[in-house]
């Protein structure tokens, strides 16, 4: 069983030897790593340098065209039946593909498994909220608040990808709530209560930092599953109107008291959508 893993990344020098450093010291071997570089103008082809030769990583070039376009350009690229992901600021844990093979096996009903992780901010270790809480029970409800996976900890078939046309690369941010929202719509997922990476924050460059109202794309996302999926069961519907409403009006109060009557009227006309 060999894995294909997909490292998007974009002027992260400073923290990418050590996400590349955590996939190689996995201790299941056989796997091949796609670092893809998205139009990085740092130091960052000069980390990657020093991994060329080992033979299971590969390195992918393409123009800043963002985080969805890179991760579905490593996807494309790869061939396994198996996909992970880590983002360039994360750290797996030695165990962590050994662990996840052995649940699969296990639990091979599930084409899509996630596990908890350790959060470190500004270099300490902090508890997760309890809104974070990833256990399954009710997650679909839960995710439309908040993505609730994080990609770093993700297993999934390809074919989940393919069955959902990847990643959506007209989102600038929150990518990943979307495509995961589009399969837990319609699949039940594995969860390992397993801490099996380190998720890192705190840093400015993050996408959660330079796009403040990220609930505008989670909306987004909401009205296309509403407009897209004929099949969805009628109370998923049901939870996916009220966390719209409820988000929607929270940004147009304060699209209005910014006075900010582009985003003010582009909500409007998303929300025309599924009226």
């Amino acid at each position: 069983m060999t894995i294909s893993i997909i490292l998007p990344t974009y002027n992260r020098s400073t923290y990418l030897e050590r996400s590349i450093s955590s996939v190689l010291a996995q201790t299941y071997p056989r796997f091949h790593l796609y670092v893809v570089d998205d139009g990085s103008t740092d130091q960052s082809h000069l980390v990657i340098q020093k991994y060329l030769t080992d033979k299971r990583v590969h390195l992918l070039h393409q123009d800043n065209k963002g985080v969805s376009a890179a991760r579905n350009l490593g996807i494309k690229t790869s061939q396994a039946e198996w996909i992970c992901f880590i983002d360039s600021d994360d750290e797996w844990l030695p165990h962590k593909l050994e662990k996840q093979i052995e649940f699969s096996k296990k639990n091979n009903h599930f084409r899509f498994i996630h596990s908890n992780e350790i959060w470190i901010r500004n270099g300490i270790r902090v508890n997760a909220p309890k809104k974070f809480n990833k256990k399954s029970e009710d997650i679909f409800r839960r995710s439309l608040e908040l993505c609730l996976i994080s990609p770093s900890t993700v297993m999934m078939k390809r074919e989940l990808c393919e069955l959902h046309d990847f990643f959506n690369e007209e989102f600038v941010v929150c990518e990943d709530y979307d495509l995961w929202l589009k399969i837990l719509a319609n699949e039940d997922i594995g969860f390992m209560d397993d801490y099996l990476i380190k998720k890192y924050g705190g840093h400015n460059d993050q996408l959660s930092k330079k796009f403040p109202a990220m609930d505008f794309w989670r909306i987004k996302s909401m009205v296309q599953l509403l407009k897209n999926k004929t099949s969805l069961q009628e109370e998923k519907k049901v939870f996916l109107k009220e966390e719209i409403s409820k988000k929607a009006s929270i940004l147009l109060q304060g699209y209005l008291r910014h006075q900010n009557q582009k985003a003010h009227q582009e909500l409007l006309e998303l929300l025309k959508l599924i009226k």
